[in-house]
Protein backbone atom coordinates (compact mmCIF):
# COMPACT_ATOMS: atom_id res chain seq x y z
CA UNK A 1 0.00 0.00 0.00
CA UNK A 2 1.83 3.43 -1.26
CA UNK A 3 1.36 6.13 1.70
CA UNK A 4 -1.10 8.04 -0.15
CA UNK A 5 -3.31 5.16 1.47
CA UNK A 6 -2.19 5.46 4.77
CA UNK A 7 -4.94 7.44 6.58
CA UNK A 8 -3.38 10.09 9.24
CA UNK A 9 -6.93 11.02 11.19
CA UNK A 10 -10.11 10.68 11.78
CA UNK A 11 -10.60 13.43 8.99
CA UNK A 12 -12.16 12.90 5.56
CA UNK A 13 -10.15 12.16 2.62
CA UNK A 14 -10.64 14.05 -0.36
CA UNK A 15 -8.30 13.26 -4.07
CA UNK A 16 -7.68 15.88 -6.54
CA UNK A 17 -7.13 14.03 -10.01
CA UNK A 18 -6.21 15.48 -13.21
CA UNK A 19 -4.52 13.75 -15.73
CA UNK A 20 -0.84 13.66 -15.15
CA UNK A 21 -0.56 15.17 -11.66
CA UNK A 22 1.59 17.53 -12.67
CA UNK A 23 -0.36 20.89 -13.20
CA UNK A 24 -3.81 21.27 -12.08
CA UNK A 25 -4.52 18.48 -9.13
CA UNK A 26 -0.63 19.60 -7.56
CA UNK A 27 -1.66 23.29 -7.57
CA UNK A 28 -5.39 22.32 -5.85
CA UNK A 29 -3.61 20.29 -3.59
CA UNK A 30 -1.54 22.90 -2.52
CA UNK A 31 -3.73 25.17 -2.07
CA UNK A 32 -6.42 22.73 -0.54
CA UNK A 33 -3.72 22.13 2.21
CA UNK A 34 -2.99 25.49 2.80
CA UNK A 35 -6.26 25.98 3.66
CA UNK A 36 -6.87 23.42 6.03
CA UNK A 37 -4.11 24.14 7.75
CA UNK A 38 -4.90 27.55 8.41
CA UNK A 39 -8.29 26.51 9.40
CA UNK A 40 -6.89 23.93 11.91
CA UNK A 41 -9.24 21.13 9.88
CA UNK A 42 -8.03 17.34 9.93
CA UNK A 43 -8.77 16.64 6.68
CA UNK A 44 -6.34 14.68 4.30
CA UNK A 45 -5.83 15.74 0.93
CA UNK A 46 -3.68 14.33 -1.85
CA UNK A 47 -3.42 14.61 -5.72
CA UNK A 48 -2.87 12.02 -8.46
CA UNK A 49 -3.26 11.97 -12.43
CA UNK A 50 -5.65 9.72 -14.59
CA UNK A 51 -1.51 8.90 -16.49
CA UNK A 52 1.29 7.56 -15.05
CA UNK A 53 3.36 9.55 -17.37
CA UNK A 54 4.90 11.46 -14.42
CA UNK A 55 4.81 9.28 -11.22
CA UNK A 56 7.52 10.45 -8.51
CA UNK A 57 8.26 13.52 -10.61
CA UNK A 58 7.65 17.25 -9.04
CA UNK A 59 5.22 19.36 -10.31
CA UNK A 60 5.26 21.12 -13.42
CA UNK A 61 7.94 24.44 -13.05
CA UNK A 62 5.54 26.76 -14.83
CA UNK A 63 3.01 25.37 -12.00
CA UNK A 64 4.98 25.59 -9.31
CA UNK A 65 6.41 29.02 -10.19
CA UNK A 66 3.01 30.47 -9.83
CA UNK A 67 2.11 29.09 -6.25
CA UNK A 68 5.62 30.34 -5.36
CA UNK A 69 4.57 33.89 -6.60
CA UNK A 70 1.77 33.69 -4.59
CA UNK A 71 3.26 32.69 -1.31
CA UNK A 72 2.36 28.61 -1.44
CA UNK A 73 5.06 26.17 -1.17
CA UNK A 74 5.10 23.94 -3.91
CA UNK A 75 8.16 22.30 -3.40
CA UNK A 76 7.14 18.81 -1.94
CA UNK A 77 4.84 17.21 -4.96
CA UNK A 78 5.91 14.13 -6.15
CA UNK A 79 3.79 12.79 -9.26
CA UNK A 80 1.28 9.84 -7.86
CA UNK A 81 -1.10 7.48 -10.02
CA UNK A 82 -4.55 7.38 -9.13
CA UNK A 83 -5.65 3.48 -9.39
CA UNK A 84 -8.11 1.08 -8.88
CA UNK A 85 -6.68 0.61 -5.44
CA UNK A 86 -7.83 4.22 -4.59
CA UNK A 87 -11.45 4.58 -6.02
CA UNK A 88 -12.84 3.75 -2.39
CA UNK A 89 -9.92 5.41 -0.53
CA UNK A 90 -11.32 8.93 -0.61
CA UNK A 91 -14.58 10.38 0.48
CA UNK A 92 -14.54 13.15 -2.00
CA UNK A 93 -12.63 12.82 -5.85
CA UNK A 94 -12.19 16.05 -7.22
CA UNK A 95 -12.00 15.71 -11.06
CA UNK A 96 -10.41 18.37 -12.79
CA UNK A 97 -12.39 18.45 -15.87
CA UNK A 98 -15.30 15.86 -17.54
CA UNK A 99 -12.77 13.63 -19.10
CA UNK A 100 -10.89 13.77 -16.04
CA UNK A 101 -14.29 12.55 -14.12
CA UNK A 102 -15.43 10.00 -17.01
CA UNK A 103 -11.95 7.90 -16.22
CA UNK A 104 -12.38 7.96 -12.55
CA UNK A 105 -16.20 6.51 -12.79
CA UNK A 106 -14.09 3.98 -14.98
CA UNK A 107 -11.50 3.48 -12.28
CA UNK A 108 -14.38 2.43 -10.23
CA UNK A 109 -14.63 5.79 -8.03
CA UNK A 110 -18.09 5.78 -6.42
CA UNK A 111 -20.40 8.16 -8.63
CA UNK A 112 -21.76 9.27 -4.93
CA UNK A 113 -18.29 10.70 -3.69
CA UNK A 114 -16.86 12.13 -7.33
CA UNK A 115 -17.31 15.87 -8.26
CA UNK A 116 -16.01 18.19 -10.72
CA UNK A 117 -13.42 20.43 -8.86
CA UNK A 118 -15.24 23.48 -10.30
CA UNK A 119 -18.91 22.20 -9.06
CA UNK A 120 -17.59 24.37 -6.27
CA UNK A 121 -16.78 27.51 -8.37
CA UNK A 122 -19.09 30.24 -7.24
CA UNK A 123 -18.23 32.02 -10.70
CA UNK A 124 -20.41 30.47 -13.70
CA UNK A 125 -18.39 28.03 -16.35
CA UNK A 126 -18.30 24.92 -17.86
CA UNK A 127 -17.27 23.38 -14.72
CA UNK A 128 -13.81 22.07 -15.92
CA UNK A 129 -10.57 23.63 -14.93
CA UNK A 130 -8.84 23.68 -18.67
CA UNK A 131 -5.25 21.82 -18.76
CA UNK A 132 -2.39 24.48 -18.90
CA UNK A 133 0.11 22.50 -19.84
CA UNK A 134 0.31 23.26 -23.42
CA UNK A 135 -0.41 27.39 -23.50
CA UNK A 136 0.89 29.94 -22.10
CA UNK A 137 1.59 31.15 -18.36
CA UNK A 138 -1.29 33.39 -18.21
CA UNK A 139 -3.08 29.72 -18.11
CA UNK A 140 -1.29 28.74 -15.12
CA UNK A 141 -2.68 31.98 -13.65
CA UNK A 142 -6.12 31.41 -14.57
CA UNK A 143 -6.08 28.20 -13.32
CA UNK A 144 -5.08 29.03 -9.75
CA UNK A 145 -7.77 31.57 -9.22
CA UNK A 146 -9.87 29.29 -9.92
CA UNK A 147 -8.71 26.97 -7.28
CA UNK A 148 -8.51 29.88 -5.13
CA UNK A 149 -12.16 30.78 -5.51
CA UNK A 150 -13.20 26.90 -5.41
CA UNK A 151 -11.03 26.26 -1.93
CA UNK A 152 -13.29 27.71 0.40
CA UNK A 153 -16.28 26.11 -0.73
CA UNK A 154 -14.56 23.13 -1.08
CA UNK A 155 -13.24 23.81 2.99
CA UNK A 156 -16.98 24.67 3.77
CA UNK A 157 -18.38 21.06 2.25
CA UNK A 158 -15.91 19.34 3.87
CA UNK A 159 -15.69 20.18 7.00
CA UNK A 160 -18.32 23.06 7.58
CA UNK A 161 -16.18 25.77 8.40
CA UNK A 162 -16.40 28.69 6.47
CA UNK A 163 -13.63 31.33 6.10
Amino acid sequence: MDDTMQHTGPGPRVAVVCLGNICRSPMADVVLNARLAEAGADVVVHSFGTASWHVGKPMDERSAATLSARGYDATQHRASHFTAAHAGAYDLVLAMDEANHADLLAIGVPADRLRRFRDFDPEPGDGNVPDPYYGGEEGFHDVLAMIERSADAILAHVTGVRR
